[in-house]
């Protein structure tokens, strides 16, 4: 009966070819001896400089993006009854409710927009992006067991978590259709713009979502406070007011919020008003600074990922 056995290597960590065989194998036995390397032929370490990306490993591992969204996906409907019905229920249900509170009983004004567009576009884009950057914040912790077992760029997971939310955000969107219709809203070349604007606020959502997730794995203050900045985030962007409600004199520090540029900008493609190019070009450059920042900061983190998670 043949035997198998390994011998060590020495320093040099050279693997040896096919040795000869015992005396009391048979001749036409195939089985070989074979020397395992002294060292480990693939090291996986930490990258010395948090200022590399690694964007070739995210661009490898991009089939297991594709799975962790997709992944998402199925888990946030699983054993739903309406299933992703749910993406147009929740915005539909607060068009309502702030169309009866703001327009008819605090009577804000929505600069010539219909009531129920003007908060049905403020509220699904906030909804998105709220949602986005809370999933991207908790995506670490949810997936601990992936990061202490297997090696792949952590930085999929909170990307993930936050691209899968533009299934429920394009959901939404198509209710938009019947209501353009219904309010006779005419189409113009600025509705071009809804495009580059969903990827500007998936973006920004990106960036702080990549932020919060590094941040959470550490300080698990995190998921207490986001919550609540979340919800003064809401109320200092034009999500239920238009930025002509805000004071002159404060304009320019209301404008340098980037969901100001943003919101205002899709508003003004969808119902073909006038688009301010000054805060929406504020905004690219806003949205630009927090996805590196992000990055950085998450490269920088993530080598204690697996101890702290």
């Amino acid at each position: 009966m043949s035997r198998m056995g390994y011998e060590s290597l020495p320093d040099t960590g050279a693997v040896a070819g096919p040795i000869s065989k015992t005396d009391d194998e048979p001749a036409n036995s195939g089985d070989r001896f074979y020397r395992l390397p002294a060292t480990p032929v693939t090291t996986i370490s930490a990258s010395k400089s948090g200022l590399t990306l690694d964007l070739h490993s995210l661009w490898t591992y991009r089939e297991l993006l594709y799975f962790l969204i997709w992944r998402d996906i199925k888990v946030r409907y699983k054993q739903t009854l309406l299933g992703a019905t749910w993406a147009i229920i929740q915005p539909l249900i607060m068009m309502i409710i702030f169309t009866v509170f703001f327009s008819k009983l605090a009577r804000l004004p929505t600069e010539g927009i219909p009531s129920a567009l003007f908060y049905y576009a403020g509220f699904s884009l906030w909804s998105f992006f709220s949602n986005a950057i809370s999933n991207g914040a908790n995506s670490l912790i949810g997936n601990a067991n992936l990061i202490t077992k297997i090696y792949f760029p952590r930085l999929i997971i909170p990307s993930a978590a936050v691209l899968a939310g533009l299934i429920d955000f394009a959901i939404a969107s198509i209710l938009f259709v019947p209501l353009l219709f219904y309010y006779h809203i005419s189409i113009t070349w600025r509705f071009l713009l809804i495009v580059p604007l969903s990827i500007l606020i998936t973006t920004l959502a990106l960036g702080m979502g990549i932020l919060f997730s590094a941040l959470n794995a550490r300080y698990r203050d995190v998921r207490y406070a986001l919550p609540f900045l979340l919800q003064v985030w809401m109320f200092i962007s034009p999500v239920i007011y238009p930025s002509s409600l805000v004071p002159q004199e404060w304009r320019w520090l209301f404008i340098l919020n980037p969901l100001t540029g943003i919101i205002e900008s899709y508003r003004a493609s969808l119902f073909g008003l006038a688009v301010n190019w000054w805060g929406l070009g504020l905004s690219v450059v806003f949205t630009l600074l927090v996805l590196l920042f992000s990055a950085y900061s998450f490269r920088r983190m993530e080598r204690s990922f697996a101890e702290v998670i």
